[in-house]
């Protein structure tokens, strides 16, 4: 059933399309963190294994929030990986191992690109698709996003 909430159903789909690359995203992410929980070694081991386990527990949250979101609109959530890797702008990296270094990087590079991707969504959610509420859910993403950026620009030297 559609809702009625001041926002037309051409808006909400545009707004639901910007969310599925959203989801798209956390998943990539989530699933590029994990694989890096499992896979870090070396003299930070146990923090770093830490750090990203609760990391991904953020993301896993993310998830399922942004999936709600879209079904608070009125859409389907795709939930299978094909739509994930194909509605997603993060790139996965499969078998690669990379160093403790280069671990930090590119999650740290994924959650800038992030950061950046929901601060042009947030003027469409507003302006042309009439959706507060998802601008402003946005934004608090955008906001945790900014935060686990910072923790892991901590790292680089």
């Amino acid at each position: 059933m559609t809702p009625h909430i001041g926002i037309t159903p051409k808006q909400l789909k545009k707004s639901t399309v910007l969310l599925a690359t959203i989801l798209s995203n956390e998943m990539t992410l989530y699933v590029k963190t994990r694989k890096f929980h499992w896979n870090i070694s070396g003299n930070s081991f146990m923090e770093l294994h830490q750090l990203f386990e609760e990391q991904y527990r953020i993301l896993e949250a993310h998830i399922d929030e942004v999936a709600e979101r879209i079904s608070q609109l009125g859409d389907k959530t795709i939930g299978t990986m094909k739509e994930f890797i194909e509605n997603s702008t993060l790139k996965e990296s499969p078998k690669e191992y990379p160093s403790q270094k280069q671990m930090l990087k590119e999650l740290l590079e994924n959650h800038e690109q992030l950061v950046t991707e929901f601060r042009d969504y947030i003027p469409v959610f507003e302006e042309e698709n009439n959706d507060a509420g998802s601008a402003d859910f946005v934004t608090g993403l955008l906001q945790e996003h900014e935060k686990m950026a910072w923790v892991l620009r901590r790292y680089q030297i």
